[in-house]
């Protein structure tokens, strides 16, 4: 049936993207995508038209009004049209704006869950938001506000800070102004999802020490619980590594059915 999904294609490496949405990118007639989407997704739709329609922080970018009437104007010409998020479109994703766009034209939609930085980050690090009898609650947060200002609070035992990468300093000033300690364990990590990924440890009143590091690279800030390394030691591994474009069609197909051994021979 002809409508649109707004995909979730996760932060990093093309093979995070969920099996529903890879199928989906298979049956479509035009990507909208976001900047940061791996390229190689475009193995699992190369019958559709891609669009760039990108919004990056602190640079030039599409207008999100543009971003709705492209939708509509697509959705309108018939065919699936799909609308490719990074992360998970229901985080940060202005998903608001465009289902309610959608709805005004009348154009029937699905949205598509993808995973969003934090919990790729998490999984990087091999540390837990959420720890039984300490971490019980998880806030994620962007840091910049519409008017662009930049806000930190004190709301859950972790907190995850969305775009706070080129501002890590003054992040820390309003953390400690908000009620976190100056000794509250704090990790930064760009790239998260991505081979190429980085992390580094700090405190909330060293924080501002990783903007060398992780400069002009998008970051997840996580402060509290969830940034406490795990007794044991365990360490960040990517020894699976992602799948390459030419091998991503099979390793999203369907597993081959198993039949059953031939019984033997009177």
């Amino acid at each position: 049936m002809d409508r649109v999904y707004l995909i979730g294609a996760g932060p990093g490496s093309a093979d995070l993207i969920t099996l529903r949405g890879a199928r989906v990118l298979g049956r479509s007639r035009v990507v909208l995508h976001d900047a940061l989407v791996d390229e190689q997704l475009q193995v699992l739709g190369p019958q559709a038209r891609w669009v760039d329609v990108g919004k990056r922080g602190f640079t030039d970018s599409t207008a999100q009004a543009r971003i709705n009437d492209l939708l509509v104007e697509e959705a309108r010409g018939g065919g699936i049209v799909v609308r490719l998020k990074g992360g998970d479109p229901s985080i940060f994703g202005r998903l608001d704006e465009e289902l309610e766009a959608l709805a005004r034209a009348g154009i029937a939609c699905e949205v598509v869950p993808g995973v969003t930085a934090a919990i790729a980050a998490a999984a990087d690090l091999r540390r837990p938001l959420t720890r039984r009898g300490s971490g019980r609650s998880v806030a994620l947060v962007t840091a910049m506000t519409r008017s662009g200002a930049l806000v930190a609070a004190r709301g859950a035992d972790t907190e995850v800070f969305y775009m706070a990468g080129r501002q890590l300093g003054a992040l820390a000033g309003r953390l400690i102004q908000a009620g976190w300690t100056p000794d509250t364990p704090a990790t930064v990590v760009s790239r998260a999802g991505w081979p190429d990924r980085l992390e580094s440890d700090h405190l909330v009143g060293t924080l501002e020490d990783a903007c060398v590091l992780h400069g002009g690279r998008p970051t997840v800030v996580i402060v509290g619980i969830g940034a406490a390394p795990l007794d044991g030691g365990a360490t960040a591994s990517s020894e699976a590594g992602p799948v390459s474009a030419s091998a991503l069609p099979n390793a999203l197909a369907p597993p081959a059915p198993t039949l059953p051994a031939a019984p033997p021979k009177p």
